[in-house]
């Protein structure tokens, strides 16, 4: 509720409705308005505050900011079933994870190979445990940025696993439910790894594009069924 009471709230500021430096209703004109509770009005008002959309002045209340002058990025994914959403986030996640892996071929030390070793084996035993290893595969992914050296890419990586955790979820279990997938995806893992070992810049950015670029086509294949 408070996710869609901030997206309505949202387009009444970025349309113009709601102008900059404008005072918005009270929690309770707004709970009416709406038909949610107060709680609910003060989260939503609580991120777009963290947007940078909206203001809050003690003891004065909310106030519309510039959103020209926002800078809080945000990423809105409505719809994970929508091959199109999945082409741009593909995309995205290529453009940040590809990069990230041919720096951490380059960049790894010892330690950062351990421990994208042990991520690479705790999901080989979850498989074998017949678990999907979302929570693995995340990790495996991290541990990757993390030997990169750019906390940039760990912060914006970061972003990107909380909003885009529900496609790898996705796929990862549509890869359980299609027979001799769940070895094919951890070759593709093993394919990174063996890459980032011998420190071949090239082979671990095109391992982990042909990771993504399989992902969305595993995803797509069961949303065909």
């Amino acid at each position: 509720m408070a996710d869609t009471l901030a997206l309505r709230l949202k387009d009444e500021i970025v349309s113009g409705r709601l102008r900059p430096g404008e005072k918005l209703a009270t929690e309770q004109q707004i709970s009416e308005t709406y038909g949610v509770s107060r709680p609910t009005v003060r989260e939503a008002i609580g991120r777009l505050k963290h947007d940078g959309l909206v203001l809050t002045r003690q003891g004065a209340g909310a106030f519309v900011a510039d959103p020209s002058a926002v800078s809080v990025f945000r990423l809105d994914i409505a719809d994970f079933s929508d091959r199109e959403e999945i082409r741009n986030i593909v995309e995205l996640l290529m453009a940040i994870e590809a990069t990230a892996t041919e720096h951490a071929a380059v960049r790894r030390t010892d330690g950062n190979l351990t421990a994208i070793e042990a991520q690479l084996n705790a999901m080989q035993a979850a498989v074998d445990r017949g678990e999907t290893g979302v929570d693995e595969d995340v990790a495996f992914h991290r541990a990757i940025v993390e030997a990169a050296g750019n906390p940039f890419f760990l912060d914006l990586s970061d972003f990107l696993d909380r909003r885009v955790r529900n496609f790898i979820r996705t796929a990862r279990t549509n890869t359980a439910r299609i027979g001799g997938l769940t070895q094919a995806v951890q070759a593709e893992h093993q394919a990174i790894f063996e890459a980032i070992v011998r420190k071949d810049a090239v082979a671990a950015r095109s391992a982990a594009e042909n990771h993504l670029r399989n992902a969305a086509a595993r995803l797509a294949l069961y949303l065909e069924k």
